[in-house]
Formats: structure tokens, sequence, C-alpha cells
């Protein structure tokens, strides 16, 4: 019976044992936990003006003497200053250049008025034949043979720093070590000297020399003296460093260069900062380059 039909009197007696269907339209709830889904709002990725800015922002931590330059031997000082309790630590010249389009990577080999460290002997292979193979052997190369040794390249079985060639055999021998020599920079290449004819007269040029060379961007970087070295000497090391790369760079041509090749054959790769640091020290703009 329903409940609205009874009286009131009656109404409370029989509510404890009358049983209360709901509607069938009423809504059916679940006795699980309810789950509130909250919806997250991703931040915002930053515009390119405030990429920029943050870029900026980056650089401009540097450190004090950044925007500052110093002449040479005031760099020596001050850097002979900071390492005042390490006498073992060594000055390293970083010189940076503009790299154009068109200009190759800078890349010589020098000897300093005072090496900064002993000279590591370079183990030399030379492709030759004859009596440039005999030549090579007695100048002394470590590994001579002819298109035979090209094997004993491409599995590792022989190993080499510097890797000279005659003209008659670059062809023979390019096919097959242009792609594993090529990207470590031992490949024979006339524009480089190492593949000529006077292999003898190459490893004798070679005795008592450092190899340096720049990276992609043009940067070089070399120990340049000892910290326990005078000043003089630093300064002589230095000089004659950067005379070596402004010629390998183009920007200081000897005379006799100048005769031989015609005037704009090669761009100029300006130098563009000069920078004396050492292991501790901060990085040091040189001023009179």
């Amino acid at each position: 019976m329903p409940l609205l039909q009874i009286c009131r009197q009656c109404r409370p007696s029989v509510s404890r044992f009358a049983v209360y269907s709901a509607p069938a339209s009423s809504r059916q709830f679940s006795a699980s936990q309810a789950l509130l889904a909250r919806r997250v709002k991703k931040s915002p990725g930053l515009t390119k003006k405030a990429l920029a800015a943050k870029a900026n922002k980056k650089k401009a931590r540097r450190n004090i003497f950044e925007s500052e330059k110093m002449t040479l031997a005031e760099a020596v000082n001050v850097l002979r200053a900071v390492e005042v309790g390490s006498s073992n630590a060594m000055y390293e010249l970083t010189v940076k250049t503009a790299m154009p389009r068109g200009s190759a990577i800078p890349k010589g080999r020098i000897t300093l008025p005072r090496e900064p460290k002993a000279k590591e002997k370079d183990r030399i292979l030379v492709f030759a034949e004859g009596r440039a193979a005999e030549d090579a052997k007695k100048a002394g190369a470590d590994i001579v043979g002819g298109a035979e040794l090209v094997d004993g390249v491409v599995s590792g079985r022989h190993q080499a720093t510097l890797i000279l060639c005659t003209p008659a055999l670059i062809r023979s021998i390019t096919p097959r070590l242009g792609r594993i020599l090529g990207p470590r920079g031992l490949m024979p290449s006339e524009r480089r000297g190492t593949v000529t004819d006077d292999v003898s007269g190459f490893i004798r040029r070679l005795q008592g020399t450092n190899e340096w060379k720049g990276d992609k961007a043009g940067t070089i970087r070399a120990p340049i003296a000892k910290l326990d070295f005078p000043i003089e000497d630093v300064v002589k090391n230095v000089r004659h460093f950067l005379g070596v790369v402004k010629r390998a760079t183009g920007n200081q041509r000897d005379l006799s260069a100048q005769k031989n090749q015609k005037k704009g054959n090669a761009p100029v790769n300006a130098i563009t900062r000069v920078i004396l640091s050492s292991r501790q020290g901060p990085g040091i703009q040189v001023s009179d380059i």
C-alpha cells in the first residue's frame, strides 16, 4: 500500500516495515569512490623573443676578464698570480678565426723557440716503391711498402700518426682508404704536402715539429708555455705561434709565396680573437696581436 494513503497516526508504525522502492526513472548511484577528474593546464611555451633573451642572458655569464683586453705581458702576469700554487701549470693559447665560406680548416706544424713539453714521436707510414721506399726507410719511416699495406691499414694492423704517399701510388690507395683515413685527417693529399716524391726530405723536415690544427669552427688551441718559464720565453712562443697561424690563414703572406701565387687565390681567414688562459685561471683576451 502506498505510504501516502495511510493516515498520519498509523504512518510511523507502518513505515518501519515498509520497503521503499525507488522509481524506475531515478538515477542509480555507484557505491564506489567517486573520482574527480582534474584538468591540468599546460604551461605555455616560451616565445621566440623569450628564448632569445634567455640565450643572451646565458651568454652574458662570463668571467670578469671577458670584455677586458690586456697586453700579452700583463696577461702572463695575471695568470702567474692566479696559478701561484701550481708550478706545473701550462699556458694555453686560443686563436679564434672567422672561417668564411670556402676557407679550409687551419692546420700546420711548428717548432716553438722553447718547447713546453717533450715532443711526441710520430709513427710514419709511407706508401712508396723502389728508390723512394729505400730513402724513406733511411730517413726514419716506421712502415714502408706499396699497395699491399692497404689491407693492414683497413684492418688496423698498421697504426700510424702520419701517412705519406708518392704520386705514383695515390690513385691505387684512395678508393679504399679515402673513407677510412679522410675523417681522421690522415689521408695523404697534395694540399697538405703529404703526397710527394721527396718523401725523405719531408720526413727530415718533420723532425722536431709538432702539429697544430683547428676545429670545424676555426678555433685553434695549443699549449704554449709552462708557468715557470720567464715572461720573455712565453712572449716569444706566443709571437712565433701567431706568426705561423697568420701565414696559414692568409693574414700574413711570405714574399716568395706572393710571387708564385696569384693575388686573391685563397680567401683570408681573419683572426678575430686571441685568448691566453691557464688550467685554473681565466681566459684573458690579448690586445697586442
